[in-house]
């Protein structure tokens, strides 16, 4: 990214606005994002198994960003699309851009694994071994593994006249074994598929002092002859093919949803490749073949000078060595669920907020619990986005319909990655009585909402839980995100409105307190920032603060353009992709940008218009981006309870704002710089500080660097 050119003042102030240097573009800021990934991972002052897990992360990012955002790139080029980015480049141009980003950074990542974690963590006792540096009476050990486990399972695929090239499915891992026969005539080409099915990671037979490991690459390849007996192995290298994971679902077109995506998703493997990756020591003849039968282009091809698929990694971060990795910690329990038996009490007094992974998850799954047994909840409601594994939250659900509840869930099939598992769960709740809905033609339901009706004496009481991450029990202990419990009536009124749109044929667009997506959230957000823009020209106080994924819509950035020119201050922590540029004069000097990555994913969003105690406070499951306020059922609700919103500016505002160990800001040119402290300024990290809140229930806090 360079400096904005100088953005001239003849023409009006809304035109300036439409000038594509105001702009980053989103592919760049996404990988300026991974970058961050990646820096975490260079940081020594964390422990080895998450500098470990940092790589992992930064890698299977890197995935998901070539099967659904290259690959789009890629069918725009196909497409002939003359439509260009918001910062004007064409899609071959992006993709040029992100092949030399790509390039550079792989190469520091895969340095950083090679060269220092992997060293790091053999002086720990754990050793990822060469076959070559294992003796031998473990060596005859692991010829028994692979004689009896690895051999039975290999399917080797020759390619020559007779054979077909094989077909190679999204990222599986494989070996082009270059073979030739006793007279050393010309050359065979076979693969072999290492099987996912089988662990990665093979434990080597030792002392059990150490952990000590053989890829399980290495260890076919050590036996190549007893696939190939009778010819003569010349060379062998690992490869690795992305492919386009993306597909548009016709739903006019789809008379059964749920069979119709389960189909796509099983055609998911069979996208176009995208990607290859090729051990650094593979030949040229044979990089050439794999790129001609793929239609892969050169640039489309990465030598890796080391292990390929480092996701698969996130294994040895696993491993029980806790002092290798960040200190375990009790997440708070809020002492208003301290009693099931008075859970809905405690919720009708007044609204209770609770900040994971800080607070933990209980309440919310206490919450579903309780309704589910309770004589007198009359009906459960709610969206289910991602789940996670054995989710209790389902079989809650489950029960709850069991007990003769009327439960209605919403299943987002199309939760990109998920919809396998969501397909599971959504059968899953049809067998135990559950009314399943998958939704709304045309939209996601991204939303994150449970509603409980409860008969109380002679009235009907609706309890609502709203939050911006997902009723996952396993994210839940790694994101960052915030849950609202209330009985408010107003809350209550518009759950039951937004269900009756989500399950049933209901129009309703407005609501009283709710900002509903894809109908007024945009609007919503759009007029909460030109209100405080015209407060600061009324020279009234005015003020924005917002933490968020994502900034990307041009519309939501140029009314933060002009709120900025009108003199309003606004703060923005923007975790990945950002689009606005900020420090630009006359345009964005007011607006400061920031991100922050540490020990947990800074999921939550929250928003907060207006200065001291008139500040509005509201929290969301959408990100500022087209997809959120066009594309999907999202949603925004106000926090009303003040002590609410003091908890979310406290925990949240005040301590990324603060952040002088984690946090980067964005820079006019597209850099981030990171914080650093000024002489004698105490250390602070922002979701350390969590914890020393937190200290008292026995967690410990980061010593001072």
């Amino acid at each position: 990214m360079t400096e904005p050119r100088r953005i001239e003042g003849g023409a009006s102030p809304e035109d300036r606005l439409n000038d594509r240097a105001l702009y980053f573009n989103r592919e760049i800021s996404w990988l300026a994002f991974n970058r961050r990934v990646l820096e975490e991972a260079l940081d020594s002052s964390w422990p080895l198994l998450e500098r470990l897990k940092f790589l992992a992360i930064f890698h299977s990012n890197l995935d998901e960003f070539f099967m659904i955002r290259v690959s789009g790139l890629h069918e725009q080029l196909e497409a002939a699309v003359t439509e260009r980015s918001a910062d004007g480049l064409s899609a071959d141009e992006q993709l040029k851009t992100i092949c030399e980003i790509v390039r550079r950074d792989c190469a520091l990542a895969v340095s950083t694994l090679t060269a220092d974690v992997l060293p790091g963590l053999r002086e720990k006792g754990i050793l990822l071994s060469r076959w070559e540096e294992i003796p031998s009476a473990a060596r005859r050990e692991l010829t028994g593994y692979f004689e009896n486990v690895v051999f039975p399972v290999l399917t080797p695929l020759a390619f020559d006249p007779a054979h077909p090239f094989p077909f190679l499915s999204n990222l599986s891992l494989s070996l082009a074994v270059e073979l030739s026969g006793k007279d050393e005539g010309k050359p065979f080409f076979a693969r072999v598929k290492v099987p996912p099915s089988l662990p990665r990671f093979v434990p080597v037979p030792g002392d059990g002092e150490r952990a000590e490991f053989l890829l399980l690459e290495d260890l076919i390849e050590a036996h190549l002859s007893s696939l190939f007996p009778g010819m003569k192995v010349r060379g062998t290298s690992g490869f690795r093919v992305t492919r386009d994971a993306d597909f548009d679902l016709r739903e006019e077109e789809a008379g059964d949803l749920l069979r119709v995506v389960a189909e796509n998703v099983r055609q998911r493997r069979f996208g176009a490749a995208i990607r290859l990756e090729v051990d650094s020591r593979c030949p040229e003849t044979i990089r050439d073949l794999l790129s001609k039968q793929l239609a892969l282009d050169p640039e489309d091809v990465y030598a890796i000078d080391g292990p390929l698929g480092v996701t698969d990694f996130l294994a040895l971060h696993r491993l029980e060595r806790p002092e290798l990795k960040d200190d375990d910690f009790l997440p708070g329990s809020r002492a208003v669920f301290a009693n099931p038996a008075t859970l809905f009490d405690a919720i009708r007094q007044k609204d209770v907020l609770l900040h994971h992974p800080y607070d933990g998850f209980d309440p919310v799954l206490s919450f579903l619990e309780v309704a589910a047994d309770d004589s007198d909840v009359l009906a459960i409601k709610m969206t289910l986005y991602r789940t996670g594994p054995d989710s209790p939250v389902v079989a809650a659900l489950a029960r709850a319909a069991e007990n003769g509840k009327q439960v209605a869930v919403l299943v987002e099939l199309q939760a990109r990655f998920d919809e396998e598992k969501n397909i599971q769960w959504a059968r899953s709740l049809e067998r135990a009585g559950v009314h399943v809905a998958y939704g709304v033609e045309g939209l996601k339901t991204h939303a994150k909402i449970a509603l409980v009706v409860r008969r109380e004496g002679s009235t009907m009481r609706r309890y609502v839980h709203v939050g911006t991450g997902n009723y996952n029990t396993t994210t839940s202990r790694v994101y960052t995100d915030l849950g609202l419990f209330t009985a408010r009536p107003d809350f209550g009124h518009d759950a039951s409105e937004l269900f009756n749109f989500l399950t049933g044929f209901s129009k309703r667009t407005r609501y009283k307190r709710f900002s509903v997506a894809p109908f007024s959230l945009h609007e919503k957000v759009v007029g909460l920032i030109d209100g405080e823009a015209e407060k600061a020209r009324e020279g009234r106080p005015s003020g924005i603060v917002a933490k968020m994924n994502s900034l990307v819509d041009a519309n939501v950035i140029r009314a933060l353009y002009r709120a900025s020119a009108a003199g309003v201050p606004i703060t923005l922590a923007v975790r990945g992709i950002c689009c606005l540029r900020p420090g630009v004069p006359g345009v964005s000097e007011n607006i400061r940008v920031s991100s922050v990555v540490g020990r947990f994913l800074e999921h939550s969003r929250a928003f907060a218009f207006g200065a001291a105690d008139e500040q509005e406070i509201f929290l969301s499951s959408a990100d500022w981006m087209p997809r959120n306020f066009f594309r999907r059922v999202e949603l925004m609700v106000p926090v009303l309870d003040p002590q609410a919103r003091e908890k979310i500016r406290q925990e949240v505002f005040d301590p990324l704002q603060a952040d002088n160990s984690r946090a980067r800001d964005l820079q006019a040119d597209g850099a981030y710089v990171r914080r650093t402290r000024e002489p004698g300024q105490p250390r602070f990290d922002a979701q350390e500080a969590a914890f020393d809140r937190l200290a008292r229930r026995g967690l410990r806090a980061v010593p001072e660097a």
